[in-house]
């Protein structure tokens, strides 16, 4: 068989099993996996890599504005460019519906937006205002191109649905196999902390850690998850912080929930002692949920090793450390009124490898299942995130043994900091490749603007999920009544 490119002798790991041997790419596509593999117009040297399917960055916010008018720093041409960096051969960030906005025009801004893009790319909505033309056309519609995945807050009064709200959202997602994103926290218990701080005129960045207390998290990710067991709807609870949340996550999937989360790795590396830095330093720092402590650290690591999240995602939110980002509002300003999220796409996957592998807490194998893998089943990525014949040759080969020093211009991002300034790591993928292309080799950008594609994806792979029928919604149990 002829092939375009060869990977040969590098150390291939999957998200089940590692071996030494080849990778035949032809047409873009992963045409086969060998001992040895002879031939090849381009022959790339893996001797002492490891080579494993390029990263699925599923949770980054790219030219996006929030909901209260801040636009993000990265483009999705900076933004691709700095998640290739990072290792990653595909993202899926979020296109947001304002209120008033139509589904459709949303997606019409954000496919300009992303033909800029040098690896491929999807959307997850995020839906603020359900109307029933919403509902009903709009959703479907953009269910059948193949954007099968969504976001819904419980938090931020211009974003909060409400449980009514909720329920509508996730029942529609049931019936065209979609999957709803959450952000869980109690949105009172946020706003009665707020005002308790700012009566006693405790406004720094710091206070922000414990304006959002644990437990505003906790009852909101155990109210998403019961009211989407209401109507049997696949959740996916994004950023969780705490202990007590994932605690949650993994009892509900023990019992067979639809149910799928992830965490950060600020919520891993970084603790609230960030915030508590001189002057306004502490506003590079917050983000939602914040920060916690070094023991909320530990116990996700461990859930993290024992499975109880899919994917460790950025949730990249660039805001730059000047007035059109963190001080679009002012300089001295009280924390709420501080942009409100971190850059970090660029250092996610070098940040896990060196302290997940290389430090023992998880293995090579766990690593490419939190990459790639799992976000791929989750969210219908159906030719991406596998080593194995028929798939796109999405492809990143690591140097296991390089050490870097985390820098804001090593990022190739479009900010002026990154909160891991200084961070030694053990480490680094060296060539990422989409579709056989290659995006980044040896620290130099090969792509080209728009080289980047929209894929379309299938609904999520929810074998192994019994799900929950409520006795109410079974016709055998309510009376006969259709209510699902």
């Amino acid at each position: 068989m002829h092939f375009d490119t060869v990977i040969h002798d590098g150390l291939v790991a999957t998200a089940s099993e590692t071996w030494k041997g080849d990778i035949g790419i032809k047409d873009g596509r992963i045409a086969a996996v060998a001992e040895h593999l002879s031939g090849g117009d381009r022959r790339i040297d893996a001797g002492g890599r490891i080579v494993i399917p390029g990263g699925i960055e599923a949770h980054a916010h790219i030219a996006q504005e929030s909901s209260s008018g801040v636009m993000s720093a990265d483009d999705y041409l900076s933004g691709s460019i700095s998640a290739a960096y990072g290792g990653n051969s595909s993202f899926i960030p979020f296109a947001a519906q304002h209120r008033g906005q139509s589904v459709d025009e949303v997606i019409a801004t954000y496919d300009a937006r992303g033909a800029r893009s040098v690896i491929d790319y999807s959307y997850h909505l995020i839906i603020s205002d359900p109307t029933q033309e919403v509902l009903e056309d709009q959703l479907p519609r953009a269910f059948a191109r193949g954007i099968t995945s969504f976001k819904v807050f419980m938090t931020y009064d211009l974003m909060n649905l409400g449980d009514g709200g909720m329920l509508d959202i996730l029942t529609v997602a049931r019936q065209h196999g979609a999957i709803t994103m959450v952000h869980a926290e109690n949105n009172d218990m946020v706003k009665w902390m707020n005002k308790r701080l700012a009566d006693k005129g405790l406004t720094a960045p710091k206070y922000h850690a414990i304006s959002r207390p644990e437990l505003a998290e906790q009852e909101a990710i155990n109210r998403a998850i019961q009211l989407a067991k209401l109507v049997d709807a696949p959740l996916f609870i994004v950023h969780v912080s705490t202990e007590g949340g994932a605690e949650i996550v993994r009892r509900e999937k023990f019992n067979g929930a639809k149910l799928y989360a992830e965490t950060c790795p600020q919520y891993l590396a970084l603790t609230r002692a960030d915030l508590d830095r001189p002057g306004m330093e502490g506003a590079k720092y917050i983000c939602s949920p914040p920060l916690r402590d070094g023991a909320t650290q530990n116990a996700l690591w461990h859930h993290v090793a024992q499975g109880t999240f899919e994917s460790v995602s950025s949730d990249h939110a660039p805001y730059r450390y000047d007035a059109t980002g963190k001080f679009l509002n002012g300089e001295n300003v009280p924390y709420p009124k501080i942009a409100n999220g971190m850059p970090g796409i660029a250092t996610r996957l070098p940040y896990l490898f060196s302290e997940g592998v290389v430090t023992g807490r998880i293995t090579l194998e766990q690593f490419v299942a939190l990459s790639s893998t799992n976000a791929a089943k989750v969210f219908g990525c159906a030719n991406k995130g596998r080593i194995a014949p028929g798939m796109d040759a999405d492809i990143a080969i690591w140097n296991p043994e390089a050490r870097i020093t985390v820098t804001a211009a090593d990022q190739h991002d479009n900010m002026d900091y990154t909160p891991y300034e200084g961070m030694e790591l053990t480490g680094t993928p060296e060539v990422v490749m989409t579709r056989g292309a290659t995006v980044v080799e040896h620290g130099a950008l090969k792509a080209k603007e728009g080289q980047g594609r929209f894929f379309a994806r299938q609904p999520a792979d929810l074998r192994g999920k019994p799900g929950y029928i409520a006795k109410e919604l079974d016709p055998a149990q309510n009376f006969g009544a259709e209510l699902r």
